[in-house]
């Protein structure tokens, strides 16, 4: 067990918050007690499965000898750090970055290197799509430890769990073999998709850590039956932890590490051959936007001329300052002098998805989407209604074929606006 270590979505579980989370700090956070028994038994119980450690133990034997290791964390807004305060010093993902650099790295050392890639709202089908630019920066990282969360932003995953288990496999796949591990977050009504997700990693061996597990239980007792913190201590929202609730997150983590430790290698690494459990059509998605469309399809952008620079903002890594999401994209404005109001992608692929820019504005209007000439969506950027990337599964086919995507504004909805941040595509 550990001692003295230092975005979620809902509407009945189905649905993304309609506003973006305020931040703020629990009163309790001062009289916290990290270290009473009953605290270190809940930390316990998060460990859902140690799962095959060749990997995880060959990173903390890499850290030991000084050698830079890199901590990756990619989920929703709770991996982002909402409703920790200061964000970018309190989320999850940075105490646990400063758990492992204190158990494993020499003293004084800054070998370990936090990468910390949470956008709020958005399910692992986006998560997929930027993995290689938000986790792997464009090749130029390589991730020791990959910590995935997604348990309460998926209920929006079209693929009903083929992008979440693409997602291990695309991170499990690198190079370098990295660590991965499922990190099972969960809603004040007690809600997560740990069924649905927890089966994936059970498939593959992998180390998952549920705080569903460590918490919900605890929840229903009083003080003198073994209750060590209230929704109200944990929850700074209906979806986000406080600060406590962070740092609870990070002391799960930093219990898997030392369980890790101090177990015995498994003789073999995990399995990764098998036949997906869900499903694996994304493992080889990649993001097509402004910066790099002209090299890989024909694009007529009509209308969509313009490049939106009001965008969802995440503050990535450690940093206190924000940065602006999907900023190589088209936007739409009206404007009679265009000569083709609609954009037109020709590009052949067997899976194929947009992401377009949620907004609260009233400037912003309703799209339709045509594939070959077919009318298959309508793209309402008030859906979610706060600024934020939404994700819309366009094509879903075993084969690739060519294709003609036609985006245009929908009847009625000309005179406002509306920005494509990118797509992701499978060839």
């Amino acid at each position: 067990m550990i001692g003295n270590s230092g975005d979620a979505e809902l509407n009945q579980g189905t649905h993304a918050p309609r506003d973006p989370v305020q931040v703020g700090v629990s009163l309790a956070e001062a009289e916290f007690d990290y270290n009473s028994p009953n605290y270190l038994d809940m930390i316990d119980r998060s460990l859902l499965s140690a799962g095959n450690n060749v990997r995880l133990k060959r990173v903390i034997e890499k850290a030991k000898r000084g050698e830079p290791v890199v901590l990756a964390f990619i989920g929703g807004s709770i991996t982002h750090g909402a409703g920790a305060a200061p964000i970018h010093l309190q989320s999850y993902a940075y105490h646990t970055f400063k758990h492992f650099q204190k158990m494993f790295a020499p003293l004084d050392s800054n070998t370990v290197q936090l990468i910390k890639a949470g956008v709020g709202g958005t399910p692992s089908q986006l998560g997929v799509i930027r993995y290689e630019r938000d986790v792997l920066r464009n090749g130029s990282v390589q991730p020791d430890i990959v910590v995935i969360e997604f348990a309460v932003n998926d209920a929006d995953d079209e693929t009903r769990g083929n992008c979440y288990e693409s997602l291990v496999l695309k991170a499990l796949a690198s190079d370098n073999k990295p660590a991965v591990i499922l990190l099972f977050s969960v809603f004040k009504n007690d809600w997560n998709l740990q069924d649905r997700l927890a089966p994936v990693g059970f498939h593959y061996d992998l180390p998952m850590v549920s705080m569903k597990d460590a918490l919900v239980e605890q929840f229903r007792k009083t003080k003198h039956e073994g209750n060590v913190i209230t929704k109200e201590q944990y929850f700074h929202d209906i979806y986000h932890p406080t600060n406590v609730g962070h740092r609870i997150m990070a002391d799960a983590l930093a219990n898997l590490f030392q369980v890790t430790d101090r177990s015995p290698m498994n003789q073999e690494e995990n399995e990764l051959s098998r036949a997906p459990m869900i499903g694996n059509d994304y493992v080889n998605v990649q993001l097509m936007d402004r910066e790099n469309g002209e090299q890989i399809a024909r694009i007529e952008p009509g209308g969509f001329c313009h490049t939106d620079t009001e965008l969802q903002m995440a503050e990535m890594d450690d940093h206190a300052y924000a940065t602006p999401l999907f900023p190589n994209n088209w936007m739409y404005v009206p404007d009679d002098t265009a000569e083709h109001l609609g954009f037109k992608l020709y590009l052949r692929c067997s899976r194929l998805i947009l992401i377009f820019k949620d907004s609260d504005s009233d400037i912003f209007g309703t799209a339709h989407i045509k594939v070959d000439g077919e009318l298959v969506k309508q793209a309402d950027p008030h859906e979610v209604n706060w600024t934020h990337c939404h994700a819309m599964l366009l094509i879903s086919n075993q084969e690739a074929a060519e294709h003609v995507i036609d985006i245009e504004m929908a009847p009625g909805h000309e005179d406002k606006q509306f920005t494509i941040l990118g797509f992701g595509y499978v060839e």
